[in-house]
């Protein structure tokens, strides 16, 4: 906290430093006795009618009332990654796009409207990476009659939490009382390390193919998958999906996907039979797409990974990934 020469804290930050980073301090409860305080970082999205509203990196946003302020000031960005690949926000949302692409999109302004039939929130929902060329509430009008007319909800993915994200959007969103419903993570890490993993033989195990046949599909999460799912599944610069075979001819043990892009390998739906988890079919999977990826000249990979799914944050953490930003899913009221 700002402390002055006279040993007092001090609020220094005002209206004009919205949209800068910030770290605060206030009064938790003013009428208590022996008073309480709470600090607070992240984006000044706004500070209107005596009311502060702080987007912190996880995407929540947090309203202090003016009056309550004992301490403020501007921070630095947070510093830069000293481990894994170097990446912006905009290189990491456009590589996900083309890994996991819509069956119909347009433009609006920076906007990008993507549609698949309702498969997923990622390929129906907007991209909003710039100026949508009108006001924001008009643009948010354009969205929910592009939607609805196939008949699809309207939503707009954002991101917190690293440089150039949308804390200020996602502000705004919620002033307008669009409902934030699904948040995760987007991770990277080093590729060369993740196709070390497993031993030798039970990798090479492990079939990788162009196509989803029906024993991947068996495997997979979603069930009855439509021609659309199919078509966003299979589409990417270079998607390779891996399978490692079941016992008996069954459904397989385990199942990947993986799209190579430049020198991004991306990774999705890496799935493995209930009754054989921690068993290491997750690391042989992304080991041997993780060969195939440095074959063809990747050397970073990501993924993108739900807030409450604990098991695969620590085994990802494992592998060397680690958080990069935060996106999050809003929908319109």
């Amino acid at each position: 906290m700002e402390i002055s020469a006279t040993g007092r804290l001090e609020v220094r930050i005002t209206a004009t430093d919205v949209g800068k980073r910030v770290s605060v301090r206030r009064r938790h409860d003013p009428a208590a006795e022996g008073e309480k305080f709470t600090d607070t970082v992240g984006v000044l999205a706004s500070w209107d009618d005596g009311v502060l509203r702080i987007t912190r990196k996880s995407g929540e946003t947090v309203r202090i009332p003016e009056a309550s302020l004992v301490a403020g000031k501007v921070v630095p960005a947070a510093p830069a990654r000293r481990r894994g690949p170097a990446a912006s926000y905009e290189e990491l949302a456009r590589v996900a796009m083309r890994a996991w692409p819509p069956v119909e999109s347009e433009r609006l302004g920076e906007w990008e409207l993507r549609a698949a039939s309702g498969f997923t929130r990622r390929a129906n929902s907007v991209l909003p990476l710039g100026d949508p060329g009108m006001p924001l509430p008009a643009a948010l009008d354009v969205v929910r009659r592009w939607y609805g007319d196939r008949g699809l909800p309207a939503y707009v993915q954002t991101a917190t939490g690293a440089e150039g994200t949308q804390e200020l959007l996602c502000a705004e969103l919620e002033r307008l009382g669009w409902v934030r419903e699904v948040s995760a993570g987007m991770w990277i890490g080093a590729l060369a390390p993740i196709a070390d993993l497993g031993e030798p033989d039970e990798v090479a195990g492990v079939v990788l193919s162009r196509k989803a046949d029906e024993a991947w599909l068996a495997r997979y999460q979603r069930k009855g998958v439509s021609e659309v799912a199919l078509k966003v599944l299979g589409s990417g610069p270079s998607v390779w999906f891996a399978t490692v075979p079941g016992a008996g001819g069954g459904a397989p043990a385990a199942i990947g996907r993986c799209v190579v892009d430049g020198r991004w390998a991306g990774f999705a739906a890496v799935e493995v039979d209930p009754a054989l988890r921690r068993r290491g079919l997750a690391t042989r999977v992304m080991a041997a797409l993780a060969r195939r990826a440095l074959d063809e000249g990747a050397s970073a990979a990501w993924l993108q990974v739900e807030e409450e799914n604990a098991g695969a944050r620590e085994m990802y953490a494992g592998m060397g990934f680690a958080a990069h930003h935060a996106y999050h899913h809003y929908r319109s009221p």
